[in-house]
């Protein structure tokens, strides 16, 4: 059954616009986790714009699921990940400037630095995921860095505004989950998902998580973080099951 993993990155968003300590972005991943989410995803950024380090050692203490950090390729980041020891490290590129992550990693260009981090982290028992576009050639290039997971960036799909963009971009999508499942990688997804376009997503065969974060909080504001993430589940499962 395909999984949810809940990004609350949004929610200390909030909380950092007044430098304060509401609303705790560790509070919202415990309604998330009674809503049915699978696992709870937070990007630690290097400059730490929204999720804290304090965020993730208190998470890691209280989610009853599984934690899922987000994160660049930074030496500093992967030691701080072998300390704290998340299960899952999905690791990101990583702008300053940017107001949320733009595209996936360049695996082709970098692949001695990302094969490295993945090793590092693989040897603290952190099972390692690769945040990467639906190009065919990252993917090749995902699974010779002997990552178990690649996460297939979904903001393009999500992006599009007209039918043949969209479909153009789902068609990448689902020739990336097939090829990756080819070469025994296992398949996530996520970026700019919400509550209208997730089922098309959900019923690509093959795969088996997705991560998403700004449409819930945001749903969260109306009717609850509980209320959101089990419409965001019915959805995903309803898709999953139709077309997987």
């Amino acid at each position: 059954m395909i999984k949810l993993g809940v990004n609350i990155d949004h929610v200390a968003t909030i909380r950092q616009a007044r430098e304060g300590r509401f609303p705790d972005p560790v509070l919202a991943a415990v309604a998330a986790e009674r809503g049915g989410a699978d696992g709870i995803t937070a990007h630690l950024r290097e400059d730490r714009r929204h999720v804290q380090e304090r965020d993730i050692r208190l998470l890691l203490q209280m989610v009853q699921t599984k934690v899922n950090l987000e994160m660049s390729t930074a030496q500093e980041m992967l030691d701080l990940a072998c300390e704290l020891r998340p299960a899952d490290c999905c690791l990101v590129p990583e702008k300053r400037k940017e107001l949320t992550t733009e595209g996936g990693l360049n695996v082709i260009d970098h692949q001695e630095r990302i094969q490295a981090a993945v090793r590092q982290l693989s040897r603290a028992d952190i099972r390692v995921s690769l945040f990467v576009d639906p190009d065919l050639e990252q993917i090749q290039a995902a699974a010779e860095v002997k990552t178990p997971i690649v996460e297939l960036h979904t903001g393009r799909y999500a992006a599009a505004r007209n039918g043949q963009q969209l479909k153009k971009e789902w068609d990448k999508l689902w020739q990336a989950a097939a090829l990756a499942q080819e070469l025994g990688l296992i398949v996530h997804a996520g970026h700019g998902l919400d509550f209208h376009n997730v089922q098309e997503i959900a019923a690509i065969p093959g795969i088996q998580e997705l991560n998403i974060g700004h449409a819930i909080v945001a749903r969260a504001l109306f009717d609850g973080m509980e209320n959101a993430v089990r419409e965001m589940k019915r959805l995903m499962r309803e898709a999953a099951l139709s077309g997987g």
